[in-house]
């Protein structure tokens, strides 16, 4: 079977499977140029409320094809940047469903999704010091944030394996499940997301992720549009009546 991506959406979640099983599922230079604008079409699709990235079979994802390292314009090198960039700015929530080897540029698309639950035996890395390859400034503050200096230096400097427990003390990961449980309990959870107001989703995302690096008074100016925009939705008072009236909500934004 060809490398590429499998896209699946149902109940609200839309599932992007990496499928190189020859390879760990690396990633090749076509691979990576068609993720941008896959994720365009998901988040253009108002039927998905999530996106979850996982791997086929035991393994996420062991980073980027070696070979096309070798090209010497770097031009994997970019589409790989361009697409985590474009994971990251995914505007719904994201999730990384991670088993077995997570290595390089594996690590750098979970890095990108919002929240990683990993099975049991997983085992995460950062290898462009045994490639020689300068990791690129925007994938590197990202882990710098999610895991802290010390770890991400770690990873960085060494290019060794880490294994689930450290990942999760450090905050590289989020859950760690055990074998066999991982699909369900992403599953639940994707259905959480679902029932939340996807306003306060998308708002908090681009609030949590976007303030870091702009003046205050620029990242006030965002909070009170979002502000506005729950006002102006009815989502807020329907929330409010649907917890009163102990049912579940019925949420319309974007549509109004």
């Amino acid at each position: 079977m060809e490398p590429g991506l499998k896209t699946h959406v149902s109940d609200g979640t839309a599932t992007v499977t990496i499928s190189n099983t020859g390879k760990r599922n690396a990633m090749t230079v076509q691979m990576w140029r068609d993720l941008p604008p896959l994720l365009e079409r998901l988040a253009a699709d108002r039927a998905v409320r999530s996106l979850v990235l996982t791997g086929e079979g035991t393994t996420f994802c062991a980073g980027a094809d070696i070979g096309s390292l070798r090209d010497p314009a770097g031009e994997s090198q970019g589409l790989a940047a361009a697409a985590e960039e474009a994971l990251a700015a995914f505007p719904k929530p994201t999730l990384a469903a991670i088993r077995g080897y997570c290595v390089g540029g594996g690590t750098q698309l979970a890095a990108a999704c919002d929240l990683r639950f990993a099975e049991e035996g997983a085992l995460f890395g950062v290898t462009p010091a045994k490639l020689a390859v300068a990791y690129p400034a925007a994938a590197t503050r990202r882990l710098v944030r999610m895991a802290g200096l010390s770890t991400a230096k770690y990873l960085l400097f060494s290019g060794e394996l880490i294994d689930c427990a450290r990942a999760l003390r450090t905050g590289l990961v989020d859950e760690v499940l055990p074998e066999g449980a991982l699909d369900k309990r992403v599953a639940e959870f994707s259905a959480v997301l679902a029932s939340r107001s996807l306003l306060t989703q998308t708002a908090a995302k681009e609030l949590a992720d976007g303030t870091w690096d702009v003046p205050p008074a620029e990242a006030e100016a965002r909070g009170a549009h979002w502000a506005a925009q729950a006002r102006a939705s009815g989502d807020t008072a329907e929330g409010a009546a649907a917890f009163l009236e102990r049912r579940a909500p019925r949420f319309t934004w974007p549509t109004g």
